[in-house]
């Protein structure tokens, strides 16, 4: 028998549906413009056929069962289908290439694929070199999961789920190194969705609208679930494009939304920005990524009844750790804000001693909604434990009040002549300029310096590499000014938005 006093994941689901039956839980746009609307009962007797489907179809408690699709109803029942039925979702990103799939499949031990059809041909090309034993299609077929669990009887269900068990792999995004599997509870996600909703003001009558991939923690641990969590009715869409996000905004009534920087950049560029009636958007939250602050500073002066929420943390605290609210902006615009409520973090140095405030260092956490390890990694999750914290890698600085202020990744900062020199700092400097879109400033080898410091830029009208090293000294200290300036038509990022910047360290060492 189930433990009475265990609280999981699909439990989120199950609440809403007793205490709001009726009420519309999701509502879902395809690309192709299909439109699909569920009630929180509707949603929640899906979710139960689907876990029956999975388990009929040969799946056993803790199995690994991968998720490859884009945004969509099915791939939201899914996960909550694995939730239920006890088994582990495995959320891959559906731009990986061969390579990078094959590793994530065969690492996981996924034995079962839930995928858009329109996918099913990259997966077949790996599938060999795994061990996914059986692919079941999520939707635009008659046997995919959606066609078969959205009617029909609903089955009781002969599996014990505890919440200490296992709910979820999230991989980290490998901008530095192989993807690891950061082992989720339902424990830990329970706690964060807690957290979520103390520090981000969600309420039952918001109308949130969800862009960002499904697949990546943040869109789904820090605002999809929680807002199921209170029952309020969630829009979906499949993928982010700029025009459509603004139109849905203003037709529907959009109230609360999240988006990496590279999109709120986007939104704020389009053409149809100024002309959009925006006045029902209330709460805006952004992370993923550092929002540039000028790009900030521009949103707030053109949307000055718009509360911004920073949202900063990493996929092994399931992802939120630390929130700087819209009544902190005004004080501390580069903040990324203090730990939420299950949240405890200090800063230390390499010793692992605590550094006084105002000094950089490592920000550790301890948490309950910390993963529990890595995936068949014990060398990795031990050092990432080590001394009793978990050590997030991020390079931060902690001021007298506790608000914290990300300084880089650690591996990020560049180490020319023997100074040390965070390229955000610099980042920010050249975004001042009005011809640059977006820069990433990165570390590239010299025989003189050991790193010197490059700047990437995508700029938005006509500008040299003189002009921009003219801004650059007359805003920085002459070892921070960039040695050389490349331009792109667009810097290289995963789905998430996060800027992979090992992709262009290696372009301008080769």
């Amino acid at each position: 028998m189930s433990d009475l006093r265990a609280s999981t994941v699909a439990d989120v689901l199950r609440r809403s549906a007793a205490r709001v039956p009726d009420r519309v839980a999701l509502r879902f746009v395809d690309s192709a413009g299909r439109e699909a609307e569920w009630t929180y009962a509707e949603l929640d007797d899906a979710v139960t056929r689907a876990a029956g489907l999975l388990l009929a179809a040969g799946a056993s408690k803790g199995d690994r069962i991968a998720a490859y699709g884009k945004n969509s109803d099915a791939y939201l029942i899914g996960f909550l289908a694995c939730a239920r039925a006890g088994l582990v979702h495995v959320p891959i990103n559906y731009n990986l290439t061969s390579g990078e799939l094959s590793y994530l499949l065969a690492q996981s031990g996924s034995s079962i694929a839930l995928v858009d059809p329109a996918l099913t041909g990259k997966l077949d090309e790996v599938r060999a070199d795994t061990g996914v034993e059986r692919v079941i299609p999520l939707r635009d077929d008659e046997k995919s999961l959606l066609a078969q669990c959205g009617a029909g009887p609903v089955p009781e269900l002969d599996v014990d789920v505890s919440d200490d068990d296992l709910v979820q792999l999230l991989y980290t995004s490998g901008t530095t190194s192989l993807p690891k599997g950061a082992m989720m509870t339902h424990r830990a996600l329970l706690h964060e969705y807690l957290s979520c909703l103390a520090a981000l003001d969600f309420a039952e009558d918001d109308r949130p609208l969800h862009v960002m991939p499904l697949y990546h923690s943040a869109q789904m641990h820090v605002f999809l679930l929680p807002n199921l969590m209170i029952g309020s009715t969630n829009r979906l869409v499949e993928v982010p494009e700029p025009g459509d996000i603004l139109r849905r905004i203003q037709d529907e009534r959009i109230s609360s939304f999240f988006a990496a920087p590279t999109v709120w950049v986007a939104l704020a560029n389009h053409a149809d920005f100024p002309e959009r009636d925006l006045k029902s958007l209330r709460k805006a939250y952004y992370g993923a990524s550092i929002m540039p602050g000028p790009v900030l500073q521009r949103l707030r002066e053109q949307l000055p009844e718009l509360g911004f929420y920073n949202c900063f943390g990493q996929s092994e605290i399931a992802p939120l750790a630390t929130v700087l609210r819209p009544e902190e902006h005004d004080e501390r615009p580069d903040s990324a804000g203090r730990p939420v409520l299950f949240v405890e973090a200090k800063v230390v140095d390499e010793r692992g001693e605590e550094v006084a405030p105002g000094e950089s260092g490592e920000i550790v956490y301890r948490s309950p909604q910390l993963c529990t390890g890595y995936w068949d990694k014990p060398e990795e999750t031990a050092e990432a434990f080590r001394g009793g914290w978990f050590h997030s890698g991020d390079l931060v600085r902690r001021d007298e009040d506790g608000y914290v202020f990300v300084v880089d990744r650690i591996k990020d900062v560049i180490n020319t002549g023997g100074v040390l020199v965070a390229s955000r700092e610099v980042e920010d400097a050249l975004y001042g300029h009005p011809a640059v879109a977006e820069v990433a400033v990165v570390a590239v080898p010299d025989p003189k310096w050991i790193e010197r410091i490059a700047a990437v830029v995508v700029a938005k009208g006509e500008v040299t590499e003189a002009e921009l090293l003219e801004h650059a000294r007359g805003r920085l200290a002459g070892f921070k000014v960039p040695k050389e300036i490349h331009f792109l038509d667009d810097l290289p990022r995963n789905s998430s938005g996060k800027l992979l910047k090992r992709v262009l360290r290696d372009q301008l060492a080769g």
